[in-house]
């Protein structure tokens, strides 16, 4: 006859009861369970923010966001310094870089601060680079200098300074007769065909030149020079070919239309990239990348307003320069849009606040 025990069910043997096994939990869903709420209020906000502005906001959402913004940081912290999942790191990361924009971030909408870079930006760091600017072009004149000669007493050094793709078929071999009728008087072909063809090319190639000399400065300014002189060097190189068929006036006052804004574009990218040379050799108290950090904004601000110029000078060769048939006119031409960046430069943004 066996013994069970008091309280235990018939059928069942009698021992130890064993004993409660401990739940487990999750160190990220306790970590979450607390902390999760204020986190979904302040990505509520951040997507009401980026989808409209921060008037979609009332004046108590205003109040609360940077108290949750720095909340979900110190979660950050506590979720690093515990190593709970990488997910929900990857999360909080996102979370608090994106909460940072809007509580820190500038309050000027992008066209606003395009308009202040033109306004006040551009001109004030055209100013402030008179001496790198003076360098530039005299690099370019020397170019031109050099590029000239040699190609007026050999017109075989034209190929070695002009590429085949930005001769257009001009050369040794061009006639007279042909540099009027097929390039100085040439007929229009129309605001699109002009845009997509030599104009477009012209300025990727420009862009692309203007872009290196800036960077490259980095160098110590010796690819900046090189570069700006080689420009120098195709333009002589023209002018000379011309010279010798006596169409030097004509060629000139063709290339003026769309010129003058483009060679002072060019001449600023390499200003540009005396800056960041100068930077480079004569860093002061500051280690060399510090003082590249602290005063290569300028450099770049001249970079980019040059890069605007270049399609300036796109735009002005697709628009008017086979339009415009007459000399005299093209200089003319010429001239106010030298006389209207000179202005724009001495004058915008001088009594402007940042």
């Amino acid at each position: 006859m066996s013994v069970v025990a008091e309280g235990t069910p018939a059928g069942e043997a009698s021992g130890p009861v064993p004993a409660a096994v401990p739940r487990l939990i999750l160190r990220s869903s306790e970590f979450r369970k607390g902390r999760e709420a204020s986190w979904r209020e302040l990505e509520g906000f951040i997507k009401e923010v980026e989808r409209r502005d921060l008037l979609a906001l009332s004046v108590e959402e205003l109040q609360r966001l940077p108290l949750l913004y720095r909340s979900t940081l110190s979660s950050l912290s506590v979720a690093r310094s515990i190593a709970l999942d990488r997910n929900l790191l990857l999360y909080l990361e996102n979370l608090c870089f994106r909460a940072f924009l809007i509580v820190y971030g500038p309050r000027v909408g992008i066209w606003r601060s395009a308009a202040d870079f033109f306004r006040r930006g551009f001109p004030a760091a055209v100013r402030g680079a008179r001496w790198h600017i003076l360098l530039s072009a005299f690099c370019l004149l020397v170019g031109l200098v050099a590029g000239f000669v040699l190609t007026l007493g050999d017109e075989s050094w034209f190929a070695s300074f002009v590429p085949a793709d930005m001769a257009g078929g001009r050369g040794p071999a061009s006639s007279r007769t042909e540099l009027l009728n097929d390039e100085i008087f040439a007929p229009w072909d129309g605001f699109a065909k002009t845009i997509t063809g030599m104009a477009t090319f012209l300025f990727q190639n420009n862009t692309t030149v203007g872009i290196l000399a800036f960077s490259l400065g980095i160098a110590a300014g010796v690819p900046t020079a090189l570069l700006t002189a080689y420009q120098g060097m195709s333009l002589g190189a023209f002018i000379a070919l011309h010279w010798n068929r006596d169409l030097t006036i004509d060629f000139i006052g063709w290339l003026s239309i769309h010129g003058v804004t483009e060679l002072t574009a060019i001449t600023l990218c390499g200003a540009a990239g005396f800056m960041l040379a100068e930077r480079v050799l004569f860093p002061g108290r500051h280690a060399r990348l510090d003082n590249l950090a602290l005063h290569g904004r300028e450099a770049a601000r001249l970079a980019v307003g040059a890069i605007f110029m270049l399609f300036v000078a796109a735009l002005i060769e697709g628009c008017l320069r086979q339009l415009v048939a007459s000399t005299p006119l093209r200089f003319a031409i010429g001239g106010a849009t030298g006389m209207l960046w000179l202005a724009y430069f001495l004058l915008a943004g001088r009594r402007a606040k940042p």
